[in-house]
């Protein structure tokens, strides 16, 4: 299982996820793309990353706005895990 972050960890490791916003426990980040399908192609994209590395963040889809969240539930907050996500989706999007 996951460690959960410290609060000093979960800080210092904010700035290394652009555009991703701590909301208690959890981070999460919107994104904004051109189209409704462009945003669905983003989002089956993104469901890869997540199966590989078998963390799946939350995903609230409205129309071309994909808002996603991360935590590590069996840890009880945020874990490594959700950091290495956060940047692989940043990659994704080009962020």
């Amino acid at each position: 299982m996951a460690e959960k972050l410290s609060t000093t960890d979960i800080e210092q490791r904010m700035s290394t996820v652009n555009d991703w916003a701590l909301a208690g426990d959890t981070i999460r980040r919107t994104i904004r793309f051109r189209s409704f399908p462009a945003a669905i192609a983003f989002v089956t994209e993104a469901g890869f990353l997540a199966e590989a590395a078998n963390h799946h963040p939350d995903i609230d889809i409205r129309w071309r706005n994909v808002t996603l969240t991360l935590t590590t539930h069996e840890a009880g907050g945020l874990t490594q895990k959700d950091f290495d996500l956060a940047g692989q989706i940043n990659a994704l999007s080009g962020s």
